[in-house]
């Protein structure tokens, strides 16, 4: 079953409020999908740390109902 771009979009702003997030539906799938998240909450962490604060916001739906997600994370500038 597909996931909608806005469920992954709000799952992320659930669990990184200040999250200024861009999601696109690369396949039209509902399945493969890119984001783009910038949050404070990123700062000082390193890319890997960032990938894991926004999986752990999927709660266990990445590899399951969503897919694939390309990454895209940064802290603001």
């Amino acid at each position: 079953m597909p996931m909608a771009a806005a469920d992954i979009e709000q799952m992320i702003k659930e669990a990184l409020p200040d999250a200024r997030v861009e999601i696109k539906d690369l396949a039209g799938d509902g399945d493969h999908y890119a984001a783009t998240v910038v949050s404070e909450s990123f700062r000082g962490k390193s890319r890997v740390q960032q990938h894991q604060l926004v999986y752990a916001a999927l709660k266990g739906k990445m590899g399951g109902t969503l897919h694939a997600l390309a990454l895209t994370t940064s802290a603001p500038v």
